[in-house]
């Protein structure tokens, strides 16, 4: 199969790289002149020349919708996978002829928040709160490189926590259900050399669970990632960081290579398994829940869901 990938930052390499140790044929669109054999300048060239069944839009947040836009546009009726998030912020989906279309929310393919999801189903699927908290000091992500460069600094790109950190947005509402309201406190609060949002804290009622927090920040120096489920008599805990799911204090243990999600997810999207892979809709539905916790921060309130839908 004839794989683009749009992007050649460090997300983009990755998806090239995982594409073809999967056998798959990789051609890369970047406007900078980057090290891969088979390189585009630009979307209408690729997509011509290279004619792919698979796009991966790889591009800068604030580019996916322009990105995906395009390609909408010069009619390109294939597969199609966006990173996360969807958008910068939420706007109407372009006319396409895609056969399908997806966002990579890929933690829905990590071993321990599968094994958590199979816990929550098994024990009725409807605790009474749910815990969860994801951080890691920015400076630490990318080594080798000046996070204050990166567009995770910079809100004009889609940084910040709340997009940077989205995959909680949505492994929480895939297994807790929709968002209902929410309320959240956050913003630019540390001395990192940036200007988007570092420390964000959500507290939202979902469709399956009343009580539902989450804190998100770029300043923990010891890489942290887990989520708490209280039910009336049972509490199941997961931690992506330490790999480890445990119901009632029986633990068990999993191991997840660094590209092991993005290959299940891949083979999923191309199999033909759809199932467990985020549709536009649903990125467009975190893009909502972004926004509203942005809202209410700023106007301090809770802001609720019909307001978007």
């Amino acid at each position: 199969m004839k794989a683009l990938v749009i992007g050649f930052g460090s997300i983009g390499q990755r998806h090239a790289r995982v594409l073809a140790a999967m056998g798959h044929d990789v051609a890369v669109v970047s406007r900078r002149p980057v090290d891969h054999p088979r390189l585009y300048g630009s979307l209408t060239e690729a997509v011509q020349g290279f004619q792919p069944d698979y796009v991966v839009i790889a591009s800068r947040t604030n580019e996916h919708g322009d990105d995906l836009a395009q390609l909408a546009g010069l009619g390109f009726q294939g597969l199609v996978l966006v990173e996360k998030p969807l958008f910068e912020a939420a706007k109407p989906l372009p006319a396409n002829r895609f056969q399908a279309a997806f966002v990579a929310y890929n933690l829905r393919f990590h071993p321990v928040i599968r094994a958590l999801r199979d816990a929550v189903v098994q024990l009725g699927g409807k605790p009474v709160a749910v815990r969860a908290a994801v951080g890691q000091y920015l400076p630490f992500w990318r080594p080798g490189t000046d996070y204050r460069t990166s567009y995770s600094a910079s809100a004009a790109q889609g940084g910040g926590v709340l997009r940077d950190l989205s995959h909680e947005l949505d492994y929480l509402t895939w297994i807790f259900g929709n968002w209902r309201d929410l309320a959240a406190l956050g913003g630019k609060l540390s001395s990192l050399e940036i200007d988007s949002e570092d420390t964000f804290a959500i507290l939202a009622r979902l469709s399956a669970c009343p009580v539902v927090t989450l804190q998100l920040n770029y300043l923990d120096h010891t890489r942290m990632r887990d989520v708490v489920a209280t039910f009336d008599g049972h509490t199941v805990r997961a931690d992506l960081a330490a790999g480890t799911v445990s119901v009632d204090g029986v633990e068990r243990h999993f191991v997840a290579g660094p590209d092991d999600t993005y290959l299940a997810q891949h083979a999923a999207l191309l199999d033909g398994r759809h199932e467990d892979l985020c549709p536009l809709s649903g990125g467009l539905d975190i893009n909502a829940m972004i926004d509203a916790a942005e809202k209410a921060a700023r106007e301090g309130r809770w802001v609720q869901r019909g307001e978007y839908f």
